[in-house]
């Protein structure tokens, strides 16, 4: 017995020191891929030393004697604090996943793949400027240099047992195109839908429910529009319809990557435009961003070109910022930049398909997905001249897709030259020729000018057909024709108003919206709330503009909120315990989309059943020919909800409901037992479920003790979309700022998810409680706290 005992002992001793051996093990790991934030470490291709000095926050501050030392010095710094998520990114575009992560990824990689980014990615390369190639190669040389310099590979890459590939030229090329992915990517495939509905009903129907403008529209360009009618019983009787095809469906989502921007003229705010920008995405830890300062010599005066903003970790360029002349900021524009072709393949011979110019062989290439931990896949891909043949037509005709991204001439690094800009109007000429997704694109100068334009290649089309539906381009002078020429781009100087705003919605209207197209606008309703905020004010601070920025008024659901509370009193059936329920959810109501609010979280959740109930009736008419059909994003689906609410067309109701008061009264039962799912329906406030998810890529993967250790907090958070301050779990503001050049002493930079994307760095989740609350920080970086230089070989 005592022999077992001691034996017993020993054991647990063993396990005990092997345990601490283990985690001593992983901290030296951990601390060996910190990034370094003090001394002198040698670059060797470097012309001049760089000082790199951080803040409190870890905002990153590059002094240089040249531009392409300190695009060496931005590629050292982002490979130390952030190669794993730069990895990522090349990866999702290159569709290289699973090579890192194995099978589970195999399925994003077969449908990124089909579009060959990599291989497009040199022949980019092919036609850059010389000088954006020399920047791209001191990146490039920077980055490696920066993660050779680390004693062990980041933490990412020893959880996987992989070992990270150098960075490459192309690469950062990859970095652009998937930008090109998370802003356009849902845009390109709603198309096909649209298709469906467009072979499925009747001309007014389709119409209707694809409108293109609408009453909580507040364009920058406005003309005069109508309406489209209702459609009329001959043409749809959804009464009429089988009800097993009025299955429950999922309503498309209420947010597309998007962003708000808005300014207001020196006029209106102490001699110098104000800017105000706070870019949307979906949010992670680290933030996709880094705050970045740059500050070299200009080499046509004795001045210094002075940059601060934020940068995006893959490239050499500041992508918002202020560079003491200019300020300046972009929105997803959410035109119609690509295109789906129907393609004719020779019946007796499918290698060939019919152009233009006749008959032509399609071009097939093998493209090999390596799959960690399992056998490599190889993926056959037909191209067309006009593009990779990735989907089929509702008739089931091969359709090919044509799109800016796979255009070489659309991808370049021209938006560095903002840098050097001196006024408004210089940078609006500047971004017009930039190779990126088309973006709204704001910019202030010191002088107290604004201008709005596009930034971004736009396609000319020719040939009479609609861009928002697959076409026949083998007919004679049908489909691109070049590009835009950049005089012939909307633009906007100095307007009456001295105000200009931009909020993802419809910007241009008539002919110009023709021209740009329709690749699924967000409703007016942020842009509206924005205008008429900026138009309720004659003189303009930063809080001002912080104001509207955090502004979580919940106008559209006004009428919610009154058509619920109608909808209970007509029940009149306080004996029934949910209607009395639901009458006493919304006695907080103040119009706000607060996180305590529980009347917030009915009335949102209210409209949400709504509109998918009655939305969903003409979906069913789709599913008698494509059983399944789901809606795709439809920018006026308020609109046309609310003109079937107020007029009530019988033939217009979906089956089984027999009046409109009846599907109203079920919608708001339905919500009632939604919401007592989980307790009371008093204890659901909106800060329960709008509480953040702002997690790391590996969170997921590991036990909650050690994600929560990776995650940003749970915080419970205010906003919602359709209103300035966008907010869901885990999509919303990437960065909030607003500042006026020559004045960044007194602007602001808040982001959520921190600076560093290693978890014992003192710069991980950074500032991210500013952002949460909505404290400012400031727009320049602060006092130096840790200081380094990097030296040239001699």
């Amino acid at each position: 017995m005592y022999i077992t005992l001691r034996y017993i002992r020993r054991l647990l001793i063993i396990g005990v020191l092997i345990t601490c051996l283990l985690i001593i093990t992983a901290g030296f790991l951990l601390r060996g891929s910190l990034p370094h934030y003090d001394g002198e470490m040698v670059v060797a291709e470097l012309s001049a030393p760089v000082s790199i000095d951080r803040d409190t926050l870890g905002s990153v501050t590059l002094t240089g004697q040249s531009r392409v030392d300190l695009a060496m010095a931005m590629g050292y710094v982002h490979a130390q604090e952030r190669f794993f998520e730069m990895d990522l990114m090349r990866r999702q575009a290159a569709g290289e996943l699973a090579e890192l992560f194995g099978t589970g990824l195999i399925t994003h990689d077969r449908r990124a793949r089909q579009f060959r980014m990599r291989s497009r990615a040199a022949v980019v390369l092919q036609q850059l400027p010389a000088e954006q190639l020399h920047l791209l190669d001191a990146y490039r040389i920077g980055v490696n240099q920066g993660m050779q310099a680390l004693t062990v590979s980041p933490f990412p890459y020893l959880l996987t047992q992989t070992q990270p590939a150098a960075w490459r030229n192309e690469d950062s090329i990859l970095v652009i195109f998937a930008m090109f992915f998370t802003l356009n990517e849902s845009n390109i495939y709603r198309e096909l839908k649209l298709s469906s509905m467009r072979a499925a009903l009747p001309d007014s129907v389709y119409q209707f429910l694809t409108m293109q403008a609408g009453s909580w529209d507040a364009p920058l360009i406005d003309e005069p529009f109508a309406l489209p009618k209702l459609p009329s019983i001959t043409d749809i009787n959804l009464q009429a319809l089988d009800e097993h095809l009025f299955k429950d469906d999922h309503l498309n989502t209420e947010y597309a990557p998007g962003s708000n921007s808005f300014a207001v003229s020196g006029a209106l705010a102490d001699g110098a435009a104000l800017i105000a920008n706070d870019m949307h995405l979906t949010l992670r830890v680290p933030n996709i961003w880094f705050r970045s300062r740059l500050i070299y010599p200009s080499t046509t005066s004795s001045d210094h070109h002075d940059i601060t903003g934020i940068s995006l970790p893959g490239l050499p360029s500041i992508i918002i910022g202020s560079n003491r002349h200019i300020a300046w900021s972009f929105t997803n524009s959410h035109g119609d930049f690509a295109d789906w072709v129907r393609v004719t393949l020779d019946e007796k011979d499918h290698t060939r398909y019919l152009s233009a110019a006749g008959w032509k062989p399609l071009n097939t290439i093998q493209e090999t997905i390596h799959v960690r931990a399992a056998l490599d896949e190889i993926l056959t891909i037909s191209e067309t001249e006009w593009g990779p043949i990735m989907a089929q037509d509702h008739d089931k005709t091969p359709l090919a897709l044509v799109w800016t991204a796979l255009q070489p001439e659309a991808i370049n690094l021209k938006l560095i030259e903002l840098e050097h800009a001196q006024t408004a109007e210089q940078a609006t000429k500047i971004a017009q020729l930039a190779g990126m997704p088309v973006q709204n694109f704001i910019v202030g100068d010191r002088n107290g000018d604004i201008s709005w334009t596009f930034a971004g290649r736009i396609p000319s089309r020719s040939g009479n057909y609609d861009p928002q539906l697959p076409a026949d381009w083998s007919i004679s002078d049908t489909g691109w024709n070049g590009w835009l020429d950049a005089e012939h781009y909307p633009l906007i100087n100095n307007p009456a108003s001295q105000r200009l705003w931009s909020a993802n919605s419809r910007a241009v209207s008539g002919n110009q919206l023709a021209l740009l197209g329709n690749g699924g606008y967000d409703l007016g309703a942020r842009a509206t709330q924005i205008r008429d905020s900026l138009l309720a004010r004659d003189q303009f601070t930063v809080a001002d503009m912080q104001a509207i920025q955090l502004d979580d008024r919940a106008l559209l659901l006004t009428r919610w909120y009154q058509l619920l509370k109608t909808t209970l009193e007509a029940a009149d059936d306080d004996n029934l315990p949910w209607v009395a329920v639901m009458k006493a959810a919304l006695n907080d109501w103040d119009g706000h989309a607060a996180a305590d609010s529980v009347s917030y979280r009915a009335v949102r959740t209210y409209r949400y059943e709504v509109m998918k109930t009655v939305l969903n009736g003409f979906a069913a008419q789709v599913r008698q020919q494509d059983a399944t059909f789901k809606l795709p994003r439809l920018s006026q689906g308020e609109l046309i909800v609310w003109q079937l609410l107020e007029r009530q067309p019988q033939h217009l109701l979906p089956v089984p409901y027999r009046n409109w008061e009846e599907l109203l009264y079920l919608c708001a039962q339905v919500v009632a037992v939604q919401l007592q799912q989980n307790g009371g329906i008093t204890e659901r406030n909106w800060g329960e479920y709008n509480a953040a998810r702002i997690r790391h890529p590996f969170s997921q993967k590991l036990p909650a003790w050690l994600a929560q250790w990776l995650d940003m907090p749970n915080d419970p958070l205010p906003g919602d979309h359709n209103m300035p301050r966008v907010q869901s779990p885990d999509f919303g503001a990437s960065q909030r700022s607003i500042v006026a050049p020559g004045q960044e002493e007194n602007g602001y930079l808040d982001m959520p998810g921190g600076q560093s994307g290693h978890p014992l760095s003192p710069y991980y989740g950074s500032g991210h409680a500013n952002w949460v609350s909505g404290k400012p920080t400031p727009f320049l970086p602060g006092k130096p706290e840790r200081q380094m230089k990097l030296i040239p070989a001699d």
